[in-house]
């Protein structure tokens, strides 16, 4: 199941280098303006359906899309994302929330 989070992550990575017109990726990537507001969008878009209760694994799959391509334009890798994750589990969300 999560080959499937790492291969979409080697294919965002590797579109750094495709030619922008040939991939939306790489137009993402290479605009952050851009990535950002699609990443708002997806989030908004996700919100709607889960109110609506229709189409919520469509639009969270958007997201998660955009949020990685979000992440990767703004040069944070997703392992230190999860590294951090990980960290977290030591302690309680509720103390970690308090030590900021």
């Amino acid at each position: 199941m999560f080959k499937a989070l790492e291969e979409l992550i080697e294919i965002i990575r590797s579109r750094k280098n495709a030619t922008k017109d040939k991939s939306y990726t790489n137009q993402l990537l290479n605009n952050k303006t851009l990535s950002k507001e699609k990443t708002e969008e997806e989030f908004q878009e996700l919100l709607e359906a889960i109110q609506l209760n229709k189409n919520q694994t469509h639009e969270a799959a958007d997201l998660i899309y955009h949020l990685l391509v979000l992440l990767e334009c703004n040069n944070i890798k997703i392992e230190d994302v999860l590294n951090e994750l990980k960290k977290r589990q030591q302690q309680s969300g509720l103390d970690e929330k308090a030590s900021r």
